[in-house]
């Protein structure tokens, strides 16, 4: 396995040279896994992308690396301290380096010799195709996804004149995934949805949510959807119930900031008993926090957003091929049961590159949006149920009027102030989650069943802390096991039940400041967490920390 790390200010071409590269490993076969890591800022600063890959499946990043590609001094300072001793940093010449595993070679002047200062980035993606012992077959149409066609020769030269000046360093390995996708948390999301039948997409952009929308408009006119872009995520989210009620699949996305802008409509969805999917991509609070880092800290106040009770489910996703396929189901539960479903992704998770097995999109069938409605009789929208899911027809496709409201309201849809019709339409909404509770995907258990620790997390901490339990086994002949949760609201409990009470430590691991999945389990159930890895700095935490870290643990 091997960890690069692309660092710069922003402006330099860093994240086109990092897709570059890890297009290019992967089109050698190698399992590949990138994060990126950028300031919120369009010049300057200091970005960097992780790429680790290798001929064995990875899905976390390590911060402990092989090699540094440096465009500016910045990056050396900031990490030559996580570079092994055997490893190397890859810069120009003009840059003071000052440590002796540093490669220097003139790339900005190679480049300007080839014509075009701006290549030297490709250059650099030469020397390490060279260094790892790769070849330069089919680079030229990797190059074709990300540069213009004027500007294909020049890049191809530049590309070859890297390879060239290098010599071969490390092993390469061989790997089986040339035709496996390479693809982010967010495309998948925007994937999955369009897998699902999406023909309403509606948002306001904000980071780190936004690729989903571009996404999707990318994929519009071939897709049959229409994306619109809201002056605000309030009509952001009301369009979306609007096109839902009138039969379009729909669905709208956000992070944190721009969710606690539609929290009022989400309780419409629910009154109204509308389908509806969004997404909530994660960052640090409050208000602005930090744009670009990522966080796990929404998870309590979308299960309570809104004022009052109604039946929801929120679910968190873990990695692309995860996003892929709960967007899909996502839909499916919001049709079935009328109900609002929310999805948790964050910045790590929506930002970062992988690996994935082609998704199979017949893997998950989704509820048609209509229900039927018996006879000639008066159509009644909110009509009684004992599961509480009513007869859901489309204004305008029937003779029957449908009638909506968000007062609360009687069979017809009609206003009402009774106390009893109250309590009946109370209880039938909330009879949903009966049904919900049995749709409900237990935890992933990761690890050996003789365990005495078990940790416990959720999203996208699901990739560190399966490396985590792997480290820790190595080491301490198979004491470790893991639950890691997609659905957390309505919270699955068959699992946690049967396994927690065989481990002498349980320990939340978790991207928020309070432990926030560790309460909503201890509500639950009664379980107590004894111990908690927690951080919130911004970046994600990385599976030697959580390993660490319990160590520390059970060390007390």
């Amino acid at each position: 396995m091997y960890n690069l790390l692309i660092g710069g200010a922003a402006g330099q071409g860093i994240d086109t040279t990092a897709a570059i590269l890890e297009k290019l490993l992967k089109r050698s076969g190698y399992h590949v896994f990138t994060i990126r890591d950028f300031m919120s800022r369009v010049r300057g600063g200091h970005n960097f992308s992780l790429i680790r890959f290798g001929a064995e499946p990875v899905h976390s990043h390590n911060n402990v690396l092989d090699g540094i590609i440096a465009m500016d001094e910045e990056t050396i300072l900031q990490h030559r301290d996580q570079l092994k001793e055997n490893g190397f940093i890859l810069c120009d010449r003009k840059l003071s380096a000052e440590d002796p595993r540093a490669m220097q070679f003139d790339m900005d002047e190679m480049a300007k010799t080839l014509g075009n200062p701006r290549v030297s980035g490709i250059i650099a993606v030469g020397i390490i195709l060279k260094l790892f012992g790769e070849t330069l077959d089919g680079a030229e149409d990797v190059l074709r996804a990300f540069v213009k066609p004027q500007l294909i020769e020049i890049n191809v030269k530049a590309l070859q004149k890297g390879y060239q000046i290098a010599e071969k360093r490390y092993e390469h390995l061989e790997g089986k995934y040339h035709d496996w996708m390479l693809i982010s948390g967010n495309s998948a999301v925007a994937l999955g949805a369009v897998a699902a039948g999406l023909r309403f997409y509606s948002a306001y952009p904000m980071s780190p949510s936004t690729s989903i929308m571009e996404k999707l408009a990318a994929l519009g006119d071939e897709a049959g959807l229409v994306v619109e872009q809201a002056e605000d995520e309030i009509a952001a989210i009301n369009m979306a119930i609007g096109a839902s009620y009138t039969g379009a699949r729909a669905m709208t996305g956000t992070s944190g900031g721009g969710f606690s802008l539609m929290v009022e409509a989400l309780g419409l969805s629910g009154m109204a008993e509308i389908p509806l999917v969004a997404i909530d991509v994660q960052r640090p609070g409050p208000v602005t926090g930090l744009p670009t880092r990522t966080e796990q800290s929404d998870l309590k106040f979308v299960i309570s957003a809104s004022q009052g009770e109604f039946p929801r489910m929120v679910i968190a996703l873990r990695n692309p091929a995860d996003s892929f396929y709960q967007t899909m189901r996502a839909f499916d539960l919001a049709e079935r049961y009328q109900i609002p479903v929310v999805l948790l992704s964050d910045q790590y998770l929506a930002d970062a590159t992988s690996t994935v097995e082609p998704f199979d999109p017949d893997r998950i069938q989704v509820m048609n949006p209509t229900s039927e409605h018996d006879g000639d009789g008066e159509y009644l929208r909110y009509r009684y149920s004992e599961n509480g899911i009513s007869p859901r027809l489309i204004p305008g496709k029937t003779k029957h009027l449908v009638v909506i409201d968000s007062d609360e309201h009687d069979e017809r849809g009609w206003i009402t102030e009774s106390a009893e019709v109250r309590t009946k339409m109370m209880d039938k909404r909330m009879n949903k989650l009966e049904g919900i509770r049995q749709e409900l995907l237990e935890p992933e258990f990761i690890g050996s069943d003789g365990f005495d620790t078990l940790l416990l997390g959720w999203g996208s901490t699901w990739g560190p802390i399966a490396e985590a339990v792997e480290l820790l086994n190595r080491e301490g002949n198979a004491r470790y096991a893991a639950l890691v949760f997609g659905d957390v609201y309505p919270l699955p409990q068959k699992l946690l039940l049967e396994k927690a009470p065989k481990a002498k430590r349980v320990i939340n691991v978790e991207q928020n400041a309070t432990g926030q999945l560790a309460g909503l389990i201890r509500e639950h159930t009664g379980i107590a967490c004894t111990g908690s890895i927690l951080k919130y700095d911004g970046r994600q935490i990385s599976a030697e920390e959580i390993a660490n870290r319990v160590q520390k643990e059970e060390s007390r």
